[in-house]
């Protein structure tokens, strides 16, 4: 006999969320924020010094803003975020768009595929980068944006010069010696 409309019942409730899952987002989240260099590292005064020429500065820029990338992109959206607290319209949307940047950018752990093309990180950034500041362009906070965009941009890059690159790479080929190894 079948009982139509009645709601099944078991005597062991299911699991709303699997345990599996659970651990494996959590290595998700450590292994997105691995991602981004330790702010120690970033903020260590000991690397800190003003470069000996322009050639210096340029050459310090280039290699920090390709070490520092996530950092930057992080400083800049917190900047960001700091100057559009009174507009809760452009808050809404950066909330949104924060969202897309930690699937897209900063939790990934393999690269985007379009069409058997793979996508670099470096892409993905401009892209998202590109997308956030026209979409908040249209909540009418142009004045605001402008101003966080050029706050970032000044202090990426008064740490990009100031901070030595000598020690950076060496941890990278540490890391790659020991994974060899290991």
């Amino acid at each position: 006999m079948t009982n139509y409309g009645a709601i099944p019942t078991s005597s062991h409730g299911s699991p709303v969320m699997d345990p599996d899952s659970i651990s494996r987002a959590k290595q998700r989240i450590k292994d997105g924020l691995a991602m981004s260099r330790p702010w120690r590292q970033m903020f260590d005064l000991h690397s800190m010094n003003l470069p000996h020429g322009v050639s210096d500065a340029l050459s310090r820029i280039k290699k920090n803003l390709s070490y520092f990338q996530t950092n930057y992109a992080i400083v800049v959206l917190v900047v960001i975020f700091l100057s559009l607290i009174k507009h809760p319209t452009s808050l809404i949307v950066l909330t949104v768009l924060v969202f897309v940047w930690i699937f897209l950018y900063f939790f990934r752990d393999e690269p985007i595929k379009v069409f058997r093309y793979q996508i670099d990180d470096h892409t993905v950034l401009v892209c998202l980068s590109v997308i956030t500041i026209l979409l908040l362009f249209l909540t009418d906070v142009t004045l605001n944006l402008v101003g966080a965009l050029v706050t970032g941009a000044v202090l990426v890059l008064i740490h990009a010069v100031v901070r030595k690159t000598e020690d950076l790479f060496l941890d990278e080929e540490a890391a790659t010696a020991e994974t060899i190894q290991g």
